[in-house]
Formats: structure tokens, sequence, C-alpha cells
């Protein structure tokens, strides 16, 4: 699909942040000039042709009582096929890719608080017959948050979320029964119709206004973290992508991470827990266009994080099998 101008500026708005109101697509549409049914349908034709994945909340897993983790495992050649079916299948992994690496497959798996994250990992390994089964939870998370630029430059959309920085209150990390009834209905993908969030209050039995009311309130106590369309990266020329990994001294990963986190080709960075299998540390998630220009992305990050002669290694994607956002019972 040939995208135009109109279209590139939806996709920057909508990746960022969506309108949490009545009639969001006519909200849109004030902004990109067109009208909330021409919203509607150039969204219906983007998730069409692939581009648009889902629209939808982001959720913050550990203040709805989970943990999450990315595992890596070594999957035979003739096992893949098998292993991928069985990760595409299951509702608490959100992200799978098989890498160039000996450790091939690697995913991220959320559980309740309450579970052993190393026993859950090394039972789903056994299930998906790796070799081997790596559990790597992050210890610092610097950057979360995929964008990919596609805008064509209107001066008059803003594509950064706003955040609430003041501190949370206990209260705030409380969920009522009512919080717990609007998130399990933000989840699915958000209806194409001129007013989605009415059909949802209407199910709930509550007023829109406080629907919406009690929508903006997770995320101005960062239960959740935006609400916006995940896009497919592929479809929109971003061909490569490269999990870039150090071996970084303690005094050296607080400091490198953060100076990673303002990259904007940079869509993840974590310190995560290493093992005997695997000393790295620091990670970090490249998109480019081709391979060419992840690497130039590297060396970039190697000079500005003061990461020159750390031990690292990039694994690059071969496959995407499995790219959702976890639905969270709550």
């Amino acid at each position: 699909m040939k995208l135009d101008d109109i279209d590139k500026n939806l996709l920057a708005v909508i990746q960022s942040e969506f309108p949490l109101a009545r009639e969001p697509f006519s909200s849109l549409g004030a902004k990109l000039g067109i009208s909330g049914g021409e919203v509607i349908e150039r969204i219906e034709k983007l998730k069409a042709t692939g581009i648009i994945r889902l629209i939808g909340p982001i959720l913050n897993p550990k203040k709805l009582g989970y943990q999450t983790t990315l595992v890596a495992a070594k999957i035979s050649a003739e096992q893949m096929n098998k292993a991928a079916q069985i990760i595409r299948g299951h509702p608490m992994v959100s992200h799978c890719y098989e890498r160039d690496h000996a450790f091939n497959m690697w995913f991220t798996l959320a559980v309740p608080m309450s579970a052993d994250l190393d026993d859950t990992a090394g039972k789903l390994g056994d299930q998906i017959g790796a070799e081997t089964t790596l559990n790597l939870p992050a210890i610092e998370t610097f950057k979360i948050g995929a964008y990919f630029h596609v805008q064509s430059g209107n001066p008059n959309i803003s594509l950064s979320p706003t955040h609430d920085h003041r501190p949370i209150s206990h209260n705030d990390m409380h969920l009522t029964a009512i919080d717990r009834a609007v998130i399990n209905a933000l989840q699915p993908d958000l209806p194409l119709k001129g007013r989605p969030f009415d059909l949802m209050s209407t199910e709930l039995d509550i007023d829109a206004e406080e629907f919406l009311d009690r929508c903006r309130a997770l995320l101005r106590r960062r239960i959740m973290r935006r609400f916006s369309a995940s896009v497919n990266q592929y479809q929109l020329g971003f061909k490569a992508n490269a999990m870039s990994c150090w071996k970084a001294a303690k005094a050296t990963v607080n400091a490198a991470g953060k100076r990673i986190a303002t990259l904007p080709e940079v869509s993840h960075c974590y310190e995560r827990q290493t093992n005997t299998l695997w000393p790295y540390n620091l990670f970090a998630m490249v998109h480019a266009n081709n391979k060419k220009q992840c690497l130039e992305i590297i060396d970039k990050i190697e000079s500005e994080a003061g990461l020159d002669g750390h031990e690292h290694i990039n694994l690059f994607s071969t496959r995407e099998i499995k790219k959702t956002r976890i639905k969270y019972s709550v």
C-alpha cells in the first residue's frame, strides 16, 4: 500500500497517543484536516494491509500483578516450526523472534507475581523442545516504546505522549473493581466506530464520560503506559532489527543505558540478569531499513554511550514469530 501524507501523519499520531475521547476519530480528523469517517476508512485500509496490527492499551504488568522476563532458547532446526506454533498459541507471550545465534528463539513472557519465574520459563522451554533455556529478567528498564517514524512533517501534529511525572501515592496503586472492569474492557482491539468507548461503557453499565475519566486516571497513575496503535514495522520499511548486547561494567551500565534510551532508533533498552551462558547485561533493540544501517547505529551507540571496547554481540532477527499485546486478566 502506498502511503500518502495523511496516512503518514495518521500513523505518526496514533502510534504516539490515540485520543481518549468520546469521538476519537473525529478528534484525529480535526488534527489531520479530514473527517472522522475518513479516519476510520483509512485505519480500516491500514489494518487490511497489515500495517496497523491493533489499537489498544499498553499496560504496566507490574501494576497489574504480573512479572515479565526475556527468555532465550536453543532450538534445533527440526523443532523450530513446532516450537513457533506453541509460542504463537501461548497467551502470555507477547513478542517472539528467531535470531541468528545458537540461542535462536527469543521471547517475552509474563506470569503472575506469585509464580516462580525460573520454573515457568524452564517448563515452557521443555514444552517447546529447547535444548537449553535462559531466563533473563530485567534489573533496570531504561526505555520501552517502539515508535516508527513515518510522519510527513505536519508541524501541527504533536508526536510525544504527555506524561505525568508526579509521585504515585499508595492509593494510586490500588485497583478497584471498576478499575479492573475498565482494564479488561479496554484490552480487545478498538472497534472502528464513531464512539467506540461508548460501546465499552454500555457493556459495563457506566456513563461514557466516567469510563473515559477512569481511562485517563489509569494513564495518570501509570497503570496504563499509553493507548496507541501497534504497527508492523516491516511494512513501513524497517526491514532490519538487531538485539545488541554488551557486557557492561556495573559502574558504566546505568549511564550507558540512560544515554542509549535517548536515541530514536532504539525502541527498548534494559539491564538484564546474566548467567554463566550469557554474560551480557545491557540490551538495546535497534531498528533500521537494513543491516548496514543497524550496524552504523550500533557503532554510534558504542561511541556515545561509552561502550567502546566492551565485549558485545549483535543478534539480528531472521523471522518474526509473534508480536502482539498480552491481554491481562485482572
